[in-house]
């Protein structure tokens, strides 16, 4: 493995994702490279189309609160949400993710507004962070949250000691 190669996946945490009747939806994995964190989706059981998707400031995920546990959007810096704002986005507004016809999700994103270490953008404060899947897509400028109705799954993000294995899976160099 090269030095840039262990560097990039030094830092993770994984979601456990749930629905508001408790029932597991599948993980959302973290891994901190030299361009931002990348993020994963490995999801099912989600109303088909697109969904709004945020990470909020509490490692909370209380459905009995509909997932208002986990606090705003996480935000160290005073910003206004949406990608498409004026003051915006907030470090916690992701992409729009969008479920299948039968309600799986599997993509990948990255952002460089979070981190996973320690500092001003670490997830990682006294009370951790959440991540919110949203009932509809956030249309990136109604405040405070995209109009994106409820929250419909919820996360605690938890830090893990590395990448999920990946059985068979080549590397190779590049030159």
């Amino acid at each position: 493995v090269s030095p840039s190669f262990a560097a990039a996946t030094k830092a993770h945490a994984v979601a456990h994702v749930k629905g508001l009747d408790g029932g597991a939806l599948g993980t959302i994995d973290f891994a901190q490279t030299n361009h931002g964190t990348l993020i994963v989706f490995d999801l099912k059981g989600l109303p088909p189309g697109a969904h709004g998707i945020h990470i909020h400031t509490s490692g909370n995920c209380d459905a009995k609160t509909k997932f208002t546990s986990a606090g705003p959007h996480f935000s160290p810096e005073p910003k206004t949400h949406g990608f498409m704002v004026k003051g915006g986005p907030h470090a916690g507004d992701l992409p729009n993710q969008f479920a299948a016809a039968d309600g799986s999700l599997h993509a990948s994103t990255i952002s460089n507004m979070f981190a996973l270490g320690n500092g001003k953008k670490s997830l990682f404060d006294r009370d951790g962070a959440s991540i919110i899947l949203m009932a509809k897509g956030d249309d990136y400028t109604t405040q405070p949250a995209g109009n994106t109705g409820d929250r419909i799954a919820c996360g605690v993000i938890v830090r893990t000691a590395g990448p999920k294995s990946r059985k068979g899976a080549k590397r190779t160099a590049h030159t």
